[in-house]
């Protein structure tokens, strides 16, 4: 593409390129050395056409089309599975303002690094210009980016999880004001791989990897590190949370978010299917994964998902667990790293149907059940439109959002902590979201039982200081008038025989009936040290295998077994120069209702 017709695809609404955009992507360029410079469009015509490029270079294999039309396989570096959290850098000119949890790094040193793996990398390779919206397009809430790659697996993804195209220049317009991301596959080698986060450019530097955590900047990079750090300074958050509608047999709908540690059943609850039992519910899926929340007009929170597709974990995910998700991934979808069948299909462990007599497994190796291996690596993945999913709810794109009525935090926790709590009031549902954690499940992870924290489920997230971070929380209850309610939820509390006393997937519906009571002015609760915990008779288990004793053992709080918890938060705590006043009070209150 010529200069001339690449301007032509930059213009704004006066027929000027962008000088902004068009000055940096010849620094990019000057710098990586491409042979050729693409300027996506977004269309429908080009994605073919880079969809056959990208088969016939190897990055992907055509799957059987009869069973999965659309659809695809990826293989990346068996280097290259994961986030590599060890390599990802908050680059602040104070290291104070990384804060404890993230890694720092002096941006000049970070650009000086990266620079010099970047240059000359793009070498016989093209450079491909991705610019995306994250938001829908036109909303408030909504931010533009320009992702520059030499991975054509990174354009059809971003193609597919994010609003790319012309539609992102419209937006732009003439403004300097979008988030600049350069990713780099160079050598795909581990010792010289890096993502490192400019908060204060607005910038994001990503080389030696083509994992999608990694490469596809527009996800966990900006819509989280980078947009929390503008919403701090702008006056609105980026969270790790789902976003869900809830409607009852009388068609009300009450929208919620929802923040879990992996493992914690985040995914399943965003695309809950309401069991049988409950009939006339509803549960409409508006994002998985990323919330952005701003204080409306009438002071209440909306939130709109920045995303426009799902990048979900494949283990687990079955008709059982999940069957939402697997309607979603039959079309027009993209599969990293999972067992390619005899048939051309895909298979993983636990997506519970029987696994092929054969087949090629992640590695790219002939693979049988018999291996003694896992056939998909554990953190495979799928990509897939948000469109397609069954449950999408019809305001998913909503300009100004949808209002939030509450507020959920969750981790996995064999005993301690109830079924469901509510905290008292925004600060200490800030306190609550603050104390999340999860016990460890395998020896290989860590001493089982001994607490993980992860704050909001942001640990990994956070692009500034974490500290601070909970003082922009309490600093948005400030400006809400009209607060959601704030719940902590625990699917995984045990009996003495290490049984799970709670059923889990569709049954969770049931604790949501009764925070959605609580948000209404109804549902009898009772008064704990640590927040209010539905009353005996509040949550409905009929037709549950959930015994009396069960239920009250999941809402059981004992003060007496609390103190390893508060213990394990003085710690965790301790870490921080900056925590907020706020927070010490509300541990100092809780440690005062437990008697400890």
């Amino acid at each position: 593409m010529g200069v001339k017709e690449a301007e032509k695809k930059m213009t704004n609404v006066h027929g000027e390129p962008n000088a902004h955009v068009k000055k940096w992507v010849e620094e990019m360029r000057d710098l990586c050395q491409p042979d050729a410079v693409y300027w996506c469009d977004g269309s429908e015509e080009e994605r073919r056409r880079l969809m056959s490029d990208a088969v016939r270079a190897g990055d992907f294999e055509e799957l059987n089309q009869e069973l999965l039309p659309g659809c695809y396989l990826h293989r990346s570096a068996q280097n290259d599975v994961a986030r590599t959290e060890g390599l990802t850098f908050i680059c602040t000119r104070s290291k104070s303002d990384a804060g404890p949890t993230n890694n720092w790094m002096a941006p000049d040193e970070a650009y000086r690094k990266c620079g010099a793996i970047f240059k000359g990398s793009m070498k016989g390779r093209q450079m491909y210009v991705i610019p995306f919206i994250m938001g829908p397009a036109g909303s408030p809430f909504s931010k533009v980016g320009i992702e520059l790659t030499d991975s054509l697996y990174v354009v059809l993804n971003m193609r597919m999880m994010t609003r790319m195209g012309n539609v992102a220049w419209g937006q732009l317009g003439d403004s300097n004001d979008f988030t600049r991301c350069l990713h780099g596959k160079a050598d795909l080698n581990i010792d010289r791989r890096f993502i490192c986060h400019f908060p204060e450019d607005n910038t994001i530097w990503s080389v030696g990897s083509g994992y999608g955590g990694n490469a596809l900047l527009g996800k966990k990079c900006l819509a989280l590190r980078i947009a929390g750090f503008l919403g701090r300074r702008e006056g609105w958050m980026a969270e790790h949370m789902l976003i869900v509608g809830i409607e009852d047999p009388q068609g009300r709908t009450t929208y919620i978010t929802a923040a879990f540690p992996s493992a914690c059943g985040k995914t399943n609850l965003a695309m809950l299917v309401p069991p049988a039992s409950l009939k006339g519910y509803k549960v409409w899926t508006v994002g998985d994964d990323i919330a952005w929340l701003r204080v409306g007009k009438d002071g209440q929170l909306w939130a709109v998902n920045p995303e426009n597709g799902f990048f979900g974990v494949a283990p687990g995910t079955s008709m059982k667990s999940n069957p939402n998700a697997m309607k979603t991934i039959q079309r027009n979808s993209f599969f990293t790293n999972v067992v390619r069948t005899p048939e051309g299909g895909v298979w993983w462990e636990g997506m519970d149907i029987p696994p092929p007599q054969e087949g090629i497994d992640w590695k790219g190796k002939k693979w049988t059940p018999s291996s003694g291996e896992k056939g998909a690596h554990p953190n495979s993945r799928f990509t897939a439109p948000a469109s397609q999913c069954p449950s999408l709810s019809p305001h998913w794109e909503d300009p100004e959002g949808v209002p939030i009525s509450a507020i959920i935090f969750g981790g996995r926790r064999a005993s301690v902590v109830p079924l469901v709590f509510e905290s008292f009031d925004w600060p200490h549902g800030t306190y609550v979201g603050a104390t999340v954690a999860s016990e460890r499940t395998a020896a290989a992870e860590g001493t089982v039982g001994e607490l993980r924290h992860d704050p909001m489920a942001m640990l990994p997230f956070c692009g500034y200081h974490m500290g601070d971070y909970f003082e922009h929380w309490l600093q948005m209850g400030k400006r809400i008038t009209r607060h959601p309610k704030i719940f902590h939820v625990n699917w995984f509390r045990q009996n003495s025989q290490g049984e799970f006393l709670w059923p889990g997937f569709g049954e969770n519906l049931r604790v949501i009936q009764w925070i959605l009571e609580r948000c209404a002015g109804s549902g009898k609760a009772v008064k704990t040290p640590i927040g209010f915990v539905p009353a005996a008779d509040a949550i409905t288990t009929k037709g549950t295998h959930v015994s009396g004793s069960d239920l009250a053992e999941l809402l059981r709080v004992d003060p007496g077994i609390w103190k390893p918890d508060m213990t394990s938060r003085d710690k965790f705590f301790g870490m921080f120069d900056r925590l907020p006043q706020a927070i010490r009070d509300e541990h100092a209150a809780q440690k005062k209702r437990l008697h400890i």
